[in-house]
């Protein structure tokens, strides 16, 4: 059996061999035998982008890419902007950038575990170019979505626009979503999502080499908005800490980090829900406290923290996996905080609210006694509404002494910047491929 097992992976990379350089990509799903512990692939697609973006591809608040607007502000001031490009630019820059290209979406399921340490199955998709092997690849923690649909396994993540210059991307779906869509996501639970996402780097790396895709260079880029800005540094922080060893078979080399908008600070951002009694992203009410409890497994129950109503529809409107977060905050359709959280909940010297805060610190990632050794490039919004712009602060002071350059400024919303974000990340790696004399 062993034998045949053998000849039959042999088989499957000759057959990505006899096909590797043509402009039609391998059928990934026909190639059988590779270890169980690998990546497994169950479909894969291939996608144009002559004509722009897939209707399947989401912003950070649930809006088709294609039907973006460039906003309109709603209340206070208008954002003081530091450059004239504008959202509505940057799609066309990224659409005209990813002109005519198609990539390769390879969906499929790894091995890790959930909040019990329970062995679970999760989903994921990788995004690969056609015709050449990937330059590097490309490790996206993805930013909050709110239904399935918006999944990176289901969707055509925006940072697919990347693999035009050659990069091969990894995007987990996080636990909660895709395969494991009945059951509730840890928002902002970091260790444990920053493992899934690992989890799923190993099980990918050695697929990539078995099937004759193994990127030209070892080391890897880190990136993610928003959620997964926080988790993209938590993912950065558990690879310095356990797999930095270049004699371990799990060494995991890391070339460059990207993070944008990220609640670094989690207990800083929800006390600014109580402390202003609004709540910029409704959702994250519900979302943080359900991640808390659940996914951390404090002892207080959500109707103690939670007005009756609220909590009366979270299963139909969160944990349903149905609405983005866009619907979601079109349901709950009130910004003010009071009307989301009990009395208790927002009596700040309540038991379980100093629980709950020490839930929100442990998983906040600038309260770990780390600061990051690989290179960080990070941008927020000083307007962002979404994510506070005090987590940028927050993580620049504690943070003080690492290599990271930090891009802080009037960019306009969390979305507007999501897409200055995935701009600037393009723009860095072209000047670091030019640098190299390797930009094509």
């Amino acid at each position: 059996m062993k034998i045949e097992k053998y000849i039959v992976v042999l088989l499957a990379l000759g057959l990505t061999a006899c096909q590797f350089g043509r402009e039609e990509s391998v059928d990934f799903t026909q190639i059988t035998g590779l270890d169980s512990t690998m990546f497994r692939v169950t479909a894969q697609h291939e996608v144009d982008l002559s004509d722009g973006f897939p209707t399947n591809c989401y912003l950070p608040d649930g809006m088709p890419v294609n039907d973006y607007q460039e906003e309109e502000p709603t209340n206070g001031p208008v954002p003081r902007t530091t450059s004239s490009v504008t959202g509505t630019a940057i799609v066309q820059s990224l659409l005209d950038w990813g002109n005519g290209k198609k990539v390769i979406e390879v969906v499929g399921t790894y091995p890790s575990h959930d909040e019990s340490f329970s062995p679970i199955t999760l989903s994921g998709k990788v995004m690969l170019p056609v015709g050449r092997k990937p330059k590097r690849m490309i490790l996206v923690s993805h930013y909050t979505v709110g239904s399935n649909a918006e999944a990176p396994s289901n969707a055509f993540s925006l940072e697919g626009v990347l693999v035009r210059m050659g990069y091969g991307l990894v995007i987990p779906d996080y636990l909660g979503y895709g395969v494991t869509a009945d059951r509730v996501h840890p928002y902002l639970v970091m260790d444990l999502t920053a493992f899934n996402v690992i989890d799923m780097w190993m099980a990918v790396k050695p697929w990539l080499k078995a099937v004759g895709m193994e990127p030209e260079h070892d080391d890897i880029y880190l990136m993610g908005y928003s959620q997964g800005g926080a988790t993209t540094m938590a993912v950065l922080r558990w690879i310095e800490l356990a797999h930095s060893d270049p004699d371990k078979p799990d060494y995991i080399p890391v070339h460059r980090v990207f993070a944008g908008g990220g609640p670094y600070d989690v207990k800083a951002t929800y006390e600014r829900f109580v402390r202003t009694d609004t709540a910029g992203y409704p959702v994250a009410v519900p979302l943080v406290l359900q991640g808390m409890i659940y996914g951390y497994g404090l002892d207080i129950k959500m109707t103690d923290m939670m007005q009756p109503w609220l909590y009366m529809k979270m299963d139909e409107w969160v944990n349903s996996k149905r609405y983005t977060t866009g619907q979601i905050n079109g349901f709950i359709n009130t910004r003010v905080t009071h009307e989301l959280l009990t009395p208790e909940a927002m009596a700040q010297t309540s038991d379980k609210v100093a629980e709950l805060y020490k839930a929100m610190t442990d998983n906040s990632i600038i309260s770990y006694d780390w600061e990051p050794e690989a290179p960080v490039y990070m941008l927020h919004s000083m307007d962002d509404e979404t994510v506070p712009y005090t987590n940028a602060v927050n993580a620049k002071n504690k943070w003080r002494n690492a290599n990271i350059e930090y891009n802080f400024g009037h960019y306009g919303s969390h979305v507007r910047t999501c897409l200055r974000f995935i701009y600037s990340v393009q723009t860095l790696l072209e000047e670091e491929e030019k640098e190299r004399g390797q930009y094509e």
